[in-house]
C-alpha cells in the first residue's frame, strides 16, 4: 500500500524503486489520480483529470521497464502541465471560460518530450484565466475559481501558474511544468513551498504554449527539490525546430560539481529585504547564514543595486502589447466580457491603445539592459533576493485589499526583461503558517549553477521536506 511518503518523494526515490521494479508505475498513477481527485477541486488546482490516458501510459510504461527498456529517471513518474500546453487528449482552456472546449491534435513539444522520457500526464492544472494577460486583481481570476496554497486553503496558491504550485506542494502530482512572463513560477512557487525554475529564454521550447507574450515568455518545472527541478528541465531543454527562439544550452543533469577554485561572488539586491514581512526578512537573513556554511569561501555583498532602467514600465508595455496581439480576436469579438476577472474584462481595450512607438522603444531598451546584466554578471556569480515581500494572499479579498504592500525591490520583472534564468526555494514560514521563499538568479545560461547551489541549499536545510496537511 502507497503512503503519504511515496507521493512526497524525491524523483530519485521514486525512479530507483520504479526501475528495480519495486514499485508499480500503474500503482503509483493510480495514488496520484486518487489524490488529484480528492484533494484537487478544493485546492482549486485541476482543469482537467486525464485517468484513462494516464492509466493506459502508466501500463505501457510498466511492460517497457519489465521488458529492460527503461528510459531513465522520468520513467513512469506520473506529472502535471498547466493549462496553456496543449494537448491532444484533453482540452486545453487557458483558464478562460472562452476556450473551455478548446482542443488540439497535438501536443506541445514539453509535453511529448516529458511522454518520450516516460513520464505519465496526470493532469491538466490550472492558472489564472489567460496567463493574466488582461489584467486581474483577485484569486478567483479563473474559470476553476480560486487557486489555494494547500498550507492555508484560506490564501491564494499565486499566479498564474496557480495549479501547479498547489498541486505540487500537496502532491497531486509528482512534479509540474509552470509558465512565466514575469514571475508566474516564482510566485506561486514562494506561495506554495516548493521549489521553481525559470530557465533561460529559449532552452525549452514553447511550441504548442500559450503565447501571451512572445518576446517574454519561459517554460519550466515546478518541483518539490532543487534536483528533481534538473532532471525535468534535462528532459525538456533544447533545441526545436517548431520554436525558431528555442537553442541548444548544453545544460545536463546530474553534471559535474561546481568549480571550486573560486569563491562564490553573491550579490544581495538593494532594498530587497529591509522592509518586506517580518518572517520574509528573517528567513531571508537565515538563507545568506546558511550560504556562508555551505559556501565557505562565499563572498557576501550586500546594498547590491540594478544596472538603472525602468524594467516595469518596460515589461508592462510589452506585456500589454504582445498580450492585446496575441488575443485580439477574443478583444475585438467581445467575448473578453466572458472572463472572470471584472478587470480582466476590460484590460485587453486598454491594452490594445499601446502605440507602435512605445512598444519598439521598451524593445530597444532591452539590448542596453542585457548589456548592463552581463557586465554586472562579471562582478557577481549569482544575484539573490527574497522570492516574494508578503506570503501568499489572501484567497478572498482583491489583492489590493490584502496585506499592506511591502515596499522593497524584486529582480522579478527586470530578470524577466533581459531573459536570465532564477530559481525560488522555500526558505522557511510566516504569517499564517504561509511558507516563503529566496531567490537565486544566475546569467543567462546558467542554469547548472542555480540547480547546483539551490540543491546545496537544501542539502543543509530541510524546509522542502515539510509536507502541508490536506483534509
Amino acid at each position: 500500500m502507497l503512503t503519504d511518503d511515496t507521493f512526497f518523494a524525491s524523483i530519485a526515490e521514486l525512479s530507483a524503486q520504479i526501475r528495480a521494479r519495486k514499485l508499480s508505475p500503474v500503482e503509483l498513477t493510480e495514488g496520484y489520480l486518487a489524490r488529484l481527485e480528492k484533494y484537487g477541486q478544493k485546492l482549486g488546482a485541476v482543469a482537467h483529470v486525464m485517468r484513462e490516458p494516464a492509466l493506459r501510459d502508466a501500463r505501457a510504461a510498466e511492460r517497457e521497464i519489465r521488458g529492460g527498456r527503461y528510459r531513465g529517471a522520468l520513467h513512469g513518474i506520473p506529472f502535471g502541465v498547466k493549462d496553456l500546453l496543449a494537448t491532444r487528449e484533453a482540452p486545453t482552456t487557458w483558464g478562460a471560460t472562452p476556450y473551455k472546449d478548446q482542443k488540439f491534435d497535438a501536443d506541445a513539444t514539453v509535453v511529448r518530450r516529458l511522454k518520450d522520457a516516460g513520464a505519465i500526464l496526470v493532469a491538466k492544472l490550472a492558472m489564472v484565466e489567460l496567463a493574466g494577460g488582461m489584467g486581474y486583481n483577485e484569486a478567483s481570476a479563473a474559470w476553476t475559481g480560486a487557486g489555494r496554497t494547500p498550507w492555508n486553503p484560506a490564501y491564494w496558491s499565486g499566479g498564474s501558474s496557480s495549479g501547479p504550485g498547489a498541486a505540487t506542494a500537496a502532491a497531486l502530482v509528482q512534479f509540474s511544468i509552470g509558465s512565466e512572463t514575469s514571475g508566474s513560477i516564482l510566485t506561486p512557487s514562494a506561495f506554495c513551498g516548493v521549489t521553481g525554475l525559470r530557465p533561460t529564454y529559449g532552452m525549452v521550447s514553447r511550441h504548442g504554449a500559450m503565447a501571451l507574450c512572445w518576446t517574454l515568455d519561459k517554460l519550466g518545472p515546478m518541483c518539490r527539490s532543487a534536483a528533481d527541478c534538473g532532471y525535468v528541465l534535462n528532459a525538456i531543454a533544447g533545441r526545436d525546430p517548431l520554436d525558431p527562439t528555442s537553442r541548444d544550452s548544453g545544460f545536463r543533469y546530474p553534471s559535474a560539481a561546481r568549480r571550486a577554485s573560486k569563491p562564490l561572488r553573491v550579490a544581495v539586491l538593494k532594498d530587497s529585504y529591509e522592509k518586506t514581512q517580518e518572517a520574509v526578512r528573517d528567513n531571508f537573513l537565515a538563507s545568506l547564514e546558511v550560504l556562508k556554511k555551505i559556501e565557505p569561501r562565499v563572498q557576501i555583498e550586500k546594498n547590491v543595486a540594478l544596472p538603472e532602467f525602468p524594467y516595469g514600465a518596460v515589461v508592462g508595455t510589452i506585456v500589454d502589447a504582445e498580450g492585446a496581439s496575441a488575443f485580439r480576436e477574443l478583444i475585438e469579438s467581445g467575448r473578453v466580457k466572458e472572463l472572470a476577472s471584472p478587470s480582466g474584462r476590460v484590460g485587453g481595450y486598454a491594452a490594445s491603445l499601446v502605440t507602435a512607438v512605445d512598444y519598439l522603444h521598451a524593445m530597444r531598451l532591452r539590448a542596453p539592459m542585457r548589456r548592463a546584466w552581463a557586465e554586472m554578471f562579471k562582478k557577481y556569480d549569482v544575484l539573490v533576493a527574497p522570492s516574494r515581500t508578503t506570503v501568499a494572499n489572501p484567497a478572498d479579498k482583491p489583492f489590493d485589499q490584502g496585506w499592506p504592500p511591502a515596499p522593497a525591490a524584486s529582480p522579478i520583472g527586470a530578470s524577466n526583461a533581459v531573459g536570465v534564468p532564477a530559481i525560488s526555494v522555500p526558505n522557511g514560514f510566516g504569517l499564517m503558517g504561509l511558507p516563503t521563499g529566496i531567490q537565486f538568479v544566475a546569467p543567462a545560461w546558467g542554469e547548472s549553477l542555480l540547480v547546483d547551489l539551490a540543491a546545496r541549499y537544501q542539502q543543509a536545510t530541510d524546509w522542502h521536506k515539510r509536507r502541508p496537511t490536506l483534509s
